[in-house]
C-alpha cells in the first residue's frame, strides 16, 4: 500500500510539510508506503477547459509541459492520496488549486480515476480561514468518489513561522489520529 501527499506550500520543509510527516509517521509504522511532493518551486496553470482529456481519454492533461502528468501518474498508483496546503487568503494555495483542478478533470474524463482511494485533508493556518481550505479539498475528494477519512478534529494545525506548527499539540495529535484512521481505512479496503 502507498500513500502520495502533495504539499501545497511556497515553503518546503514548513509547517504544511510537518503536518504530513506526522501523518506519515503513523502510516509508515503500519507498514504503509509514504512519498510526499513538495510543489514549492514549480509552476502549475490551472486547467484550461479543452476537454482534450475527454477526447483523449489516456489518464493524463493534453497539456504536457509542466510535471502534472507525474503528479497523476503518482496519484493513480497511489491508494491514499493527501491535498496539504497553508491557508493563503482563506483558501488553498494556487498551485495545489491548479493540481486539483486539471487532475479532477483528467479524473472525471477516465471514468472516475480516483474512484475509492483514501483521500486526506490537511492545513496549516495562521489563524483564520482554515475550514475554507479544509472543505476545498475535501470537495475535491469527494466529486472523486474518494473515501474520507475522518480525525480527532478537522486536520489543520496552527502556526506561522517554520516549526511553529509542532507547539499547537491538539494540531499533532489531530494529525496522528488521521494517520491511524487512514491506516485502518486502508487495510479495510485492501483486504
Amino acid at each position: 500500500m502507498k500513500v502520495v501527499a502533495f504539499n501545497g506550500s511556497a515553503r518546503r520543509a514548513g509547517n504544511t510539510s510537518l503536518l504530513i510527516r506526522e501523518v506519515f509517521t503513523v502510516l509508515e509504522s503500519e507498514g504503509i508506503e509514504t512519498e510526499l511532493v513538495e510543489l514549492a518551486g514549480t509552476s502549475l496553470p490551472g486547467c484550461i477547459a479543452c476537454y482534450k482529456c475527454f477526447e483523449h481519454q489516456d489518464q493524463h492533461c493534453a497539456v504536457d509541459d509542466d510535471r502534472l502528468n507525474q503528479y497523476l501518474d503518482l496519484m493513480i498508483a497511489a491508494d491514499g492520496i493527501i491535498l496539504a496546503s497553508p491557508t493563503y487568503f482563506a483558501d488553498v494555495s494556487a498551485n495545489l488549486k491548479a493540481l486539483m483542478e486539471r487532475a479532477g478533470m483528467v479524473a472525471m474524463a477516465n471514468n472516475a480515476l480516483f474512484r475509492r482511494k483514501v483521500g486526506a485533508a490537511v492545513v496549516t493556518v495562521r489563524r483564520g480561514g482554515a475550514i475554507h481550505v479544509f472543505d476545498s479539498i475535501n470537495h475535491f475528494f469527494f466529486i472523486g468518489q474518494m473515501i474520507v477519512p475522518g480525525s480527532s478534529y478537522w486536520n489543520l494545525g496552527i502556526g506561522r513561522e517554520i516549526g511553529e506548527v509542532t507547539a499547537d499539540a491538539e494540531g499533532m495529535k489531530t494529525m496522528t489520529t488521521l494517520g491511524q484512521n487512514m491506516s485502518w481505512l486502508l487495510k479495510k479496503i485492501g483486504s
